[in-house]
């Protein structure tokens, strides 16, 4: 007996189908790298965005200066409007107060890799657990670009993380990054208001370039 031809061609899919299925495989592949994006990749983001703070910070007090016959905050006196008695006692708080209106927003302050600390939403209420950035304390103008304006504060000096207040670095004290936030390395803010990344060698030598013996940095 003969068999008659099926009529049926299988479930093969039609081009329309695979077009279908490649944009759903896509979509989900976008979503998905939105909700879980790469390490790396939000590592990356989150070191532009600790460099861009410092730079904002930076412009803010080149900006407070003009207005300030060419003084930083730290150069004058609290009862000026300035942070000078308050930031020599190391208070890390009150050139940021004091700026606040140069800086427009406290988020500035916190670096995204800053896991001891929390963003502030308002300058009311600004405390050192939401400043990530020491202050130099003896940085009064921006004349010399190889003062060290301002920089992450996780660092230590012999193997000894610092600690909140005002903090002396000698130009042969031993010191490095902590790895609590960049893996070894940080990022320094400078007087002519750029920034850049320092490693453990770099670091060193960003504070012997100074020409200071001693160094003085308000530490939150």
């Amino acid at each position: 007996m003969k068999m008659k031809p099926s009529c049926h061609h299988g479930d093969a899919l039609t081009l329309l189908d695979v077009l279908v299925l490649i944009a759903i495989v896509m979509v989900l592949g976008f979503l998905l790298l939105v909700i879980f994006p790469r390490p790396d990749a939000e590592r990356k983001v989150q070191k532009i965005t600790c460099l861009n703070n410092l730079k904002q910070i930076g412009l803010s007090h080149r900006i407070w200066e003009g207005d300030n016959n060419d003084t930083f905050p730290m150069g004058v006196s609290v009862n000026s409007g300035g942070a000078m008695e308050m930031v020599q006692t190391g208070n890390a708080v009150m050139p940021f107060l004091v700026m606040s209106n140069e800086l427009s927003t406290p988020k500035l302050l916190c670096c995204p890799n800053d896991r001891e600390r929390v963003t502030a939403t308002t300058f009311g209420g600004l405390s050192n657990s939401n400043i990530s950035y020491f202050t130099g304390a003896d940085v009064r103008r921006d004349d010399d670009a190889r003062l060290i304006l301002s920089g992450d504060s996780n660092f230590e000096i012999g193997g000894k993380p610092v600690k909140s207040g005002l903090l002396s670095v000698w130009t042969n004290d031993p010191i490095a990054w902590t790895t609590s936030r960049h893996k070894g390395a940080g990022y320094v803010g400078f007087a002519d208001g750029s920034a850049q990344q320092e490693d453990k060698a770099s670091l060193q030598s960003c504070f012997t370039r100074t020409g200071i013996a001693t160094n003085r940095l308000a530490i939150p």
